[in-house]
């Protein structure tokens, strides 16, 4: 079982911590892309976190049903309105499986990374195809490893820094494992968190999805179908299951 990063301080405070994933400006591109895939049918997420995406888009008419490791994280989320419209079953997304079928299962924001063994990720990918219905698909939003942009014998990568939050990626090429370190500053008090994530490559994800029988289907450099190249720091991949 993976470790549980989120706990009741995490989990009371995400909203604040991370406003910029929660203006609607960044959710509904992700809300809309879901529910074009989705379409009539049933959607599972991995994560689910505070429900940050499940519950716009089950307000948008999908059946959302949610796995997600951390109980005070659903705690946080069950307090949301709609909230009673979403099934969510507590464990690790990797290995839990959950009743029905799904048209649609999805993860987002880096979270396939949580897994932190190649095992673990590729554990996941057949835990989905065992959800979804034929021809169903899967949706990874991830970021690219951004190692190229690290200068020679460097390992730490700032991706944000601002008065209130300092963030640093320290990556270790060795193991292909990276800690993210975050710093937030308020009241002159400073408050820290670290979590660790696997970093994983595009083509590396396509094996994956190729070893629990998806195939590729798209693959853009943002929820806004932009282009994925070779300057993209992520990607939103989708992968679809053959159809009998």
């Amino acid at each position: 079982m993976p470790r549980n990063y989120f706990d009741a301080r995490i989990a009371r405070t995400y909203e604040a911590k991370w406003p910029e994933i929660h203006d609607p400006s960044a959710i509904e591109p992700v809300v809309s892309f879901l529910a074009e895939l989705a379409g009539a049918g049933a959607a599972l997420e991995l994560g689910l976190g505070t429900g940050r995406i499940a519950l716009p888009l089950s307000k948008r008419g999908t059946r959302v049903h949610g796995i997600e490791l951390s109980p005070d994280m659903v705690a946080e989320f069950k307090r949301r309105p709609g909230a009673d419209a979403i099934t969510v079953t507590i464990g690790d997304f990797a290995t839990t499986h959950v009743d029905g079928s799904f048209k649609l299962a999805y993860l987002v924001r880096n979270t396939i990374a949580n897994l932190t063994s190649q095992d673990q990720q590729v554990e996941c990918f057949m835990n989905v195809a065992r959800h979804l219905e034929p021809a169903g698909c899967f949706v990874i939003e991830v970021f690219v490893p951004e190692l190229r942009r690290l200068p020679p014998g460097e390992t730490l990568r700032p991706f944000e820094v601002t008065p209130t939050h300092l963030g640093f990626d320290e990556y270790d090429p060795a193991t292909q494992m990276l800690v993210s370190h975050h710093y937030w500053v308020s009241d002159g008090r400073v408050e820290t968190f670290e979590v660790p994530f696997r970093y994983v490559w595009p083509s590396e994800l396509d094996l994956m999805a190729r070893l629990a029988g998806l195939k590729l289907r798209e693959r853009w450099g943002d929820w806004n179908r932009g282009a994925f190249t070779k300057d993209s720091r992520s990607h939103v991949s989708v992968w679809e299951r053959g159809s009998l």
